[in-house]
């Protein structure tokens, strides 16, 4: 034990802290020069009394793991990639969620989502123009622009009847996409 040393430097380790790496006692700070992970942010290793934070092969320092846009730490907490950047939650969706085009708040993930003629709405946005119904994955008849009937109010204020018997002559049907976010 007395020749115990570190095998790139040859520090002795008898009574001091080391990494075994592969089989061979390394100094700290040899193992911190060669081998610890460099922090995505400060760019200095990270070495054996920090904690490693790690993302798609990218590591950070505990205290450098933070919110691309509000800076808040990420440690801990639910987080979200988007290209190179990670934010929390609150940041993510305000700068990038998807919005209802009705009333311009966010998707939440798993929300449920009906696509229309470009445009999304959240269900209770999907409305009847006219009883203010969700029209859900009810057929439907578009009216002028961004005015969506339901099929019991079109036929009870548009459609064509029958001169004889008042039926309904024709029925338009238009139908929705519907996703899961």
């Amino acid at each position: 034990m007395e020749h115990y040393s570190c095998t790139y430097c040859d520090t002795p380790l008898t009574g001091m802290r080391y990494v075994l790496r592969q089989d061979q006692p390394t100094c700290l700070t040899c193992f911190e020069d060669k081998f610890a992970d460099k922090c995505y942010e400060c760019n200095k290793p990270i070495g054996t009394d920090f904690k490693d934070l790690s993302y798609k092969g990218r590591h950070w320092h505990e205290e450098c793991f933070k919110c691309w846009a509000c800076q808040g730490s990420l440690a801990n907490q639910q987080f979200v990639g988007k290209d190179d950047g990670l934010y929390c939650p609150t940041c993510y969706d305000t700068n990038f969620a998807l919005r209802c085009d009705r009333c311009n708040n966010t998707f939440k993930h798993g929300q449920q989502k009906f696509e229309y003629s470009g445009k999304r709405y959240h269900a209770q946005c999907f409305l009847c123009a006219i009883c203010q119904q969700s029209i859900g994955n009810n057929n439907f008849v578009p009216r002028e622009e961004d005015t969506l009937i339901c099929m019991p109010c079109y036929n009870d204020n548009f459609a064509k009847r029958c001169g004889k018997c008042a039926e309904v002559r024709i029925k338009l049907v238009t139908s929705v996409v519907v996703t899961t976010n």
